[in-house]
């Protein structure tokens, strides 16, 4: 399965996709565009990545959790391109027997998909505007990344 999409994530056909018998915990994080960034309107987002290295990272990553927790099923789905307000940008599923794993697994995924990964996002305000925006807000007790986001530009 690719992990970099052009069209629209169907999130629901994902999720049916893990219905397993073995499975107590299915868990789903999706990352919605919201109408709003810092005080400002947004109208959309635009998504870009390099996408044979962020295929290869996101595997990588899965197989990571897949590796580190009991899951029965782990799936990332980044989209790329113009998302409007309410559209899903990224989508994590995980599951497994119990739900500390599952939950455990998918912000673990999330937050290093959002870190390593090569996928940019390009937010557009209502006033006109543009920014090249930070695409982790990832930091947690378990997972904490102090780095500093360098690629900030307004347009």
């Amino acid at each position: 399965m690719r992990h970099i999409s052009h069209t629209d994530i169907n999130y629901a056909d994902l999720f049916a996709d893990f219905r397993d018998p073995n499975s107590g915990a299915v868990v789903m994080f999706s990352g919605e565009v919201r109408d709003n960034n810092k005080g400002k309107a947004v109208t959309h987002l635009e998504y870009e990545a390099y996408e044979p290295m962020a295929e290869k990272m996101i595997d990588e990553i899965l197989n990571a959790a897949l590796e580190k927790w009991p899951l029965n099923k782990a799936i990332c789905v980044h989209r790329v391109g113009p998302i409007d307000v309410c559209g899903c940008a990224v989508v994590v599923i995980t599951s497994s027997a119990h739900r500390a794993a599952a939950y455990e697994a998918n912000r673990y995924i999330i937050d290093r998909v959002k870190y390593e990964a090569p996928i940019w996002k390009h937010e557009f305000f209502t006033d006109g505007t543009s920014e090249w925006g930070q695409n982790c807000d990832c930091s947690s007790p378990s997972h904490p990344h102090h780095h500093e986001h360098k690629h900030h530009h307004a347009e």
